[in-house]
């Protein structure tokens, strides 16, 4: 009896947490495929009359200038990643290979980097941007995705401590040196990792608004998020358009999931046991 009851509550449970998830989703795509005046007239679970009445999404892509926000976005993520797995695996391999004075220290202030909230130092770090001439150029979503990825560099160390340190001492006895040892061996050894900090680190890029917001409010500089953003205005009562908006952001990110989600599961455990 106990047994069933704790098999039903748990399908129930799974059955309650799906639809929590998949109900607002099928609520968007519903309101997509609407017109103005169908939306106005059924309720949010009622389907469609024309599933193939796409000009909501035609609207969107064209009055929010989406192919500019996927461009300046593509841009934007492309160097900021780049730049992270470089700063990250390089500042992994001293931390985890060396030995040096309050390495420990060094350790606990990116740990207490972690903690602080990013909102409650942006008006130093708007200052600081703004003193560098950054304001308003993809050079300041640039430099603040490269310099706040403490997690990436936990990452890159937890699967470096699985690569064996003979590695490194067979490669100086053959006369390489501290750089060759990295670019050689470690980075590609890292691959796993890299791949994880890929998709964690551009999705996360891809769904950012508050900088570009913030750093970017030129529309000549507006990313996918932004560029969603503009339907508040003329189009800030035509929820279906709105709708449609979102489904065309949210499609890249769903099937770039789907086909690398096992990267992140594969990279995010690699090197947690020994």
């Amino acid at each position: 009896m106990i047994r069933t009851l704790w098999t039903t509550g748990k399908y129930v449970s799974l059955v309650l947490g799906s639809l929590v998830a998949l109900v607002p989703i099928i609520v968007i795509v519903f309101a997509s495929l609407k017109t103005n005046t169908e939306y106005a007239t059924s309720g949010p679970l009622v389907p469609p009359e024309n599933w193939l009445n796409f000009g909501n999404f035609v609207t969107a892509f064209v009055k929010g200038r989406m192919l500019t926000g996927f461009l300046n976005t593509t841009f934007i993520a492309v160097v900021s990643v780049t730049g992270t797995i470089l700063i990250g695996t390089m500042a992994a391999y001293v931390l985890d290979r060396f030995e040096f004075r309050f390495k420990k220290l060094v350790f606990a202030l990116f740990l207490i980097a972690t903690l602080v909230p990013a909102v409650t130092t942006q008006v130093a770090t708007y200052q600081v941007v703004n003193w560098f001439h950054l304001v308003n150029t993809h050079g300041a979503a640039i430099i603040l995705f490269m310099g706040t990825d403490i997690l990436s560099i936990y990452i890159f160390i937890q699967f470096m401590q699985s690569i064996p340190r003979s590695l490194d001492e067979a490669a100086m006895l053959d006369g390489a040196s501290r750089l060759g040892i990295y670019w050689r061996i470690i980075l590609p050894l890292l691959g796993p990792a890299i791949a994880t900090v890929v998709i964690i680190k551009g999705i996360a890029i891809y769904n950012e608004f508050y900088i570009p917001y913030l750093y970017m409010p030129s529309q000549d500089l507006a990313v996918i998020s932004t560029s969603l953003f503009r339907f508040q205005g003329p189009y800030g009562a035509q929820w279906e358009v709105i709708a449609a908006g979102i489904m065309i952001v949210i499609l890249p990110t769903l099937i770039i999931f789907l086909f690398l989600q096992r990267f992140i599961y594969n990279g995010v455990t690699s090197g947690a046991t020994k």
